[in-house]
């Protein structure tokens, strides 16, 4: 299959928004955050997505996939933020973006409520993460963050998530610039970060209750950058 990765575009959000809800539908994160199934509102997760690529596609590193042969249908996405070094004053545009989100998710709360998303937990992770890469983050060149990398069911196995990574990677190298994640599956997601060149760093616990259901571990994993033009084989999702 000939995939082709490309930055994305306001045509290509509700393409890749479907990528999203249809990967991450069992995911343990989302079934932690959003713990009483019955209030979930896809409708509601699709604007809040909206806005998130909104913002990406001006600041972030938003891409899609798709294949050649059928080019009107985005089979994965990945959204990542680019490196920001820490001695270096954050820009008036992208300062002023965070609350242009801020203030639009607000608006959407007010219309469509919380969708099932418990606050309390998710609040909790953001906690959890600032703790993380406040300790995992010491570059002064900053990270490349890899906030999600999701394929279509029907196209996982074919490269897709290969090429999107892999975009990426090779900017990163070539700048001489660590990447960073977070996956909420040990199996089979760190082995397969693994052969990229990532590696586990953390196991970031996130706990809002007793028993299995009130806990999500999730897996925070770095890469050092590589020389341009290592082929050390890299892996598929």
């Amino acid at each position: 299959m000939p995939i082709q990765v490309s930055r994305m575009t306001e045509a290509d959000i509700d393409g890749a928004i479907d990528t999203i809800q249809q990967a991450f539908a069992e995911d343990p994160y989302n079934r932690w955050v959003y713990p009483d199934r019955s209030k979930i509102s896809l409708t509601r997760n699709r604007v809040s997505l909206t806005l998130r690529c909104r913002w990406g596609i001006q600041h972030g590193l938003f891409h899609v996939a798709r294949d050649t042969s059928n080019p009107s249908k985005i089979l994965g996405c990945a959204m990542w933020l680019p490196p920001h070094p820490p001695s270096q004053p954050q820009s008036w545009s992208l300062y002023l973006s965070f609350w242009w989100l801020w203030l639009s998710q607000i608006r959407m709360n007010l219309w469509y409520g919380r969708g099932g998303l418990s606050t309390k937990r998710y609040w909790i992770w953001k906690a959890r993460q600032a703790e993380a890469q406040e300790e995992l983050w010491t570059s002064e060149k900053g990270y490349y963050f890899c906030n999600i990398v999701t394929v279509l069911p029907e196209a996982q196995g074919k490269g897709v998530g290969r090429a999107l990574m892999e975009e990426v990677l090779k900017q990163a190298d070539k700048e001489s610039v660590w990447c960073y994640l977070e996956s909420s599956r040990e199996e089979p997601n760190v082995a397969i970060y693994e052969k990229f060149g990532f590696k586990l760093v953390r196991e970031m616990d996130c706990r809002d209750g007793e028993g299995e259901d009130g806990k999500i571990t999730l897996y925070c994993m770095m890469r050092e950058p590589r020389p341009v033009g290592d082929e050390t084989e890299r892996g598929d999702n």
